[in-house]
Formats: C-alpha cells, structure tokens, sequence
C-alpha cells in the first residue's frame, strides 16, 4: 500500500484546517500532485486509488488515478483527525497553548475539544487499511490521506508506542509504502519524495 499525503494547501504548516471544507490545492499542491501522478507511473500496475473525503485529498489523488485509467473512490476512513474546537486555528496560537505539550509528547491521553482523540484516530485508520488490505490481496494500491493518520498508521505498522508518533516526518506529496501481509507489515519506505518506488516494490 502507498500512503500519499495530500499536497500543498495556501495555509499548510499555519493553520490547523482539520475537516474544514473548501480547503484545495495551491497551485505548486497541484504541480506537486502532477509530480506524484508522474512517479506512480513507474509502477507496473496499480490497483485502486482511494482518497481522504478532504479536497486537497481528493485533488491529490485525481492525478494518479488518471495515469492508471482509475476513479479515485472516497474512503472515509481516510480522513483529516477532527481537531474540534481547534480546527482553523493558526499553528501559532495554538503552540502556545499549554495543551500543545500533551499533543506532542502525551497524545495518547488527549482528545482535542469537542474532537477526536489520537486513540480513536488511529483505530479508525487501522480499520479503514485492514479493510483496504483485505479487498485487496496481493495488489498495490493508493491511500491519499493527511499527515496525522499516516504517521500513526505507520507508527502501528513499526510497533511504536502512540506516545512517539509525532517523532515520525510525513511531510506533503510525500509516498510512503507499507506491504502488508500474513506475517505482519513491512514498511518500506517513509516520506519518501524521490523516485525509488519501483524498486522499494521490487523487493
């Protein structure tokens, strides 16, 4: 499975857009989602693609599904955390806030203000790719979601404790690929932004 964050957005890394609507590509997002279109074609085959219901998500993924003849199909399992009260606030506000601390260095013991917790975030995520997985045996297929569902979805996949996922850098546009199988997940490369794909897969 290739987990693609969605691309740049005008307010990534200011603002904290959670689920908000009406949120979409800058115009270097859509050359970065043009760019990741362009490194999925070095892959032999590609599945299915499937996408965050988020626009940004959408508007990543429409690009590689196209250079495979695919419809991205909406997955809300993918989805952006729902940071609650929080959402639309600027990073720099919210950095100040003494609860900041917890999100980085306890999350498995905070929920966001009328929000998610990262607990249930990441049980759904591990819910939604278990599903993916077992629809898909044996196929490489495409995951467009957000910076926090992936870190903790390959934070499960290396056995990592919640408490450190933010150690994790997930960075937009980027790919990373996870193989999943009946012996446990194998990841295979993380915020990946160059063109090695085919031969990760190879392996």
């Amino acid at each position: 499975m290739l987990l693609v964050r969605h691309a740049l957005t005008a307010t990534t890394g200011t603002v904290l857009p959670g689920r908000a609507p009406g949120l979409h590509l800058s115009a270097k997002g859509r050359e970065q989602a043009d760019a990741v279109a362009a490194r999925m074609r070095r892959l032999r085959r590609l599945t299915a693609v499937y996408t965050s219901p988020m626009e940004r998500a959408q508007e990543t993924a429409a690009p590689v599904a196209r250079a495979f003849g695919l419809t991205a199909c909406v997955e809300a399992g993918l989805t952006e955390c729902d940071f609650g009260e929080w959402t639309g606030r600027r990073l720099r506000e919210l950095y100040r806030k003494p609860e900041w601390k917890a999100v980085q260095r306890y999350p498995s013991g905070f929920r966001f203000p009328k929000g998610e917790s990262f607990p249930e975030m990441q049980t759904r995520v591990a819910t939604t790719l278990g599903e993916l997985v077992a629809r898909h045996p044996g196929e490489t297929i495409v995951a467009v979601s957000h910076g926090d569902p992936i870190r903790v979805a390959v934070a499960l996949a290396l056995g990592t404790p919640l408490d450190l996922f933010q150690r994790i850098a997930i960075l937009p546009a980027s790919i990373t690929a996870v193989a999943y199988g009946a012996s446990g997940p194998r990841v295979l490369a993380v915020n990946s932004l160059g063109d090695d794909l085919a031969a990760l897969l190879s392996r």
